[in-house]
């Protein structure tokens, strides 16, 4: 009974919940669009219900005994601890967008976050990273606009 507790249960609970969060939101979106048979709504659902037979199955693979310690070929060491700058990094690079995509566009906010995301991963060249981010911010902002997809101002400080 004691080696059932000294299992991470909770990743596969997280999993399983993160699923129902995606699917109980795809109900909010419509599951169709007027140009298309397929709305915003079906990709979230898909992802909601996804997410939960991936949770299932980590349950069933912790239930079975399955050890999760890093491969060989992952490159990872599993007694070396997380790295806290680098993924605290990553998560404002997440969180970002949220916060700036209605003041900033859509190309400014990936120029950040991508120029974020590379650093947490060791980049140390913040021009290069900068100028990589805002070509595929305009890229896609301008492939959106061409399928017909509002994304809003590509700068709406600036009135554009």
């Amino acid at each position: 009974m004691a080696s059932l507790r000294n299992r991470p249960w909770w990743l596969g609970l997280a999993v399983l919940f993160l699923g129902g969060v995606c699917f109980h939101a795809s109900t909010q979106l419509a599951a169709t669009a007027q140009y298309a048979a397929i709305g915003p709504g079906m990709f979230v659902a898909a992802v909601g219900v996804g997410l939960m037979v991936l949770g299932v199955m980590l349950l069933v693979q912790i239930a079975r005994g399955e050890t999760f310690e890093p491969l060989d070929a992952e490159n990872a060491a599993a007694d070396q601890s997380m790295d806290r700058r680098a993924f605290f990094t990553a998560l404002l690079a997440v969180v970002l967008p949220t916060l700036t995509i209605e003041l900033l566009g859509l190309p400014a906010t990936a120029m950040l976050s991508f120029m974020l995301v590379a650093r947490s991963f060791g980049s140390r060249r913040v021009l290069p990273d900068l100028l990589a981010g805002l070509v595929l911010g305009v890229v896609s902002w301008l492939l959106f606009s061409w399928l017909g997809l509002q994304l809003g101002g590509f700068f709406p400080l600036a009135g554009l």
